[in-house]
């Protein structure tokens, strides 16, 4: 009731009676709700990642042969196996890693992989086929299923991507709650509320988008002030990504009834000079996930999160002549939780004396079973209706 309180005195209770009813359905989590309210944090590394240079076959042969400038030492490297290691950048992952919290599924790709940076990622987000182009992205094909609400999927970022856009409903692109709720204030937008009738909302095209304002700012209001029940004392990287996952971390804990979270770290098209730019943005990528972590421990909300890291494809094996690797195909996805039943490495290393014609990692896992997973396993849903295909579970979670 504290929290339904704090809603009556805020600009958003003002304006509710001017909104329809279909976005009347918003709420605050009680701390007795929070528990096993469980959510998903989807990390996109963006510009195709070094797989290889993150997790590391240290022992092959192949591997140093075909990156006699690039492959990385023993000594800048954390030993998981006797043939395996992290690139010493990720020394937060490593450490969760250790303690059980940290998958690292191999291989993972589709059939007849396009190595275009546009087209792989409107793959990947969208879950289609490599011929097939869809309008929608799997999240928001989620919230259409299973959601009444745009905010129950939110993507910290000052856009929206692909993967958070449903044919009914849109995820919420914030990365600043406060400063979308002033904008969603503007005498624009409230003169949109004040004079929406029924005849607008009906009509297909500008109904559409007269629904998509009137969530966004009702949205707005809902998110704004949950935000401001907990504000975290954990200590975060300074720089624009961690700042992203702080905000992550005070929506979860403050009881944002969310269950998807999607943010962006880019800068990985790594053509010339691969490996100071790689380590450095593997650097920001671990440490602002080890904060992360660190602060969903202290509020007892880790258990029920789980943090899928993955870049639209992996690189090319064999270096080129610019100290850098070209566009390839598999690549690893790193799953990190607090309730992982099969933590460690998930699935076979990459065989690098059977690659494909162009010299690529061919795929074993289709990165829609991690989807099928996460929303049959982790978010109890039908992964069918959201993926429009049947794909084997994994066993993660």
């Amino acid at each position: 009731m504290e929290r339904r309180d704090f809603l009556k005195q805020s600009v958003f209770a003002s304006g509710i009676t001017l909104i329809p009813s279909f976005l009347k359905g918003m709420e605050f989590l009680s701390p007795n709700q929070l528990s096993g309210y469980k959510n998903v944090i989807i990390i996109q590394l963006s510009g195709g990642n070094d797989g290889l240079n993150s997790i590391i076959p240290i022992s092959n042969d192949i591997y140093h042969n075909l990156r006699p400038s690039i492959a990385k030492k023993t000594t800048e490297t954390l030993k998981i196996t006797n043939d395996l290691a992290f690139n010493d950048s990720l020394k937060e992952i490593a450490r969760l890693y250790d303690s059980g919290e940290v998958a690292i599924l191999n291989n993972v790709g589709y059939p007849n992989p396009n190595r275009s940076h546009f087209r792989s990622t409107d793959i990947w987000q969208t879950a289609s086929q490599t011929n097939q182009y869809l309008s929608t992205g799997w999240v928001g094909r989620y919230l259409d299923a299973n959601c009444q609400n745009s905010y129950q999927a939110i993507e910290v970022d000052d856009s929206l991507s692909l993967a958070m856009k449903g044919n009914k409903i849109n995820g919420i692109a914030v990365s600043d709650p406060n400063q979308l709720h002033n904008n969603t204030r503007e005498p624009f937008f409230k003169n949109i509320v004040k004079h929406t009738s029924k005849d607008m909302l009906d009509e297909d095209n500008q109904g559409y988008l007269y629904k998509t304002m009137l969530e966004t700012y009702s949205s707005a209001s809902y998110i704004n002030e949950t935000s401001k029940i907990y504000t975290t004392n954990t200590v975060y990287p300074q720089n624009p990504f961690a700042k992203h996952l702080k905000t992550i971390a005070d929506f979860i804990i403050s009881g944002l009834k969310t269950r998807v979270f999607y943010s962006t770290l880019g800068g990985f098209d790594s053509h010339v000079n691969q490996l100071t730019s790689q380590d450095r943005l593997l650097k920001v990528y671990s440490e602002g996930v080890g904060a992360l972590v660190k602060d969903l421990k202290k509020n007892d909300r880790f258990k029920d999160t789980i943090i899928l890291t993955f870049s639209e494809f992996g690189r090319r094996v064999k270096q080129n002549g610019s100290r850098g690797t070209d566009h390839g195909a598999a690549n690893n996805a790193i799953v990190i939780g607090g309730a992982l039943k099969k933590p460690g490495i998930y699935n076979e290393l990459p065989n690098l004396a059977d690659l494909d014609a162009n010299g690529d990692i061919k795929y074993t896992i289709d990165f829609r079973s991690i989807y099928a997973t996460i929303l049959n396993n982790w978010l109890d849903v039908d992964d069918h209706t959201v993926l429009q295909k049947n794909f084997s579970k994994l066993g993660f979670v």
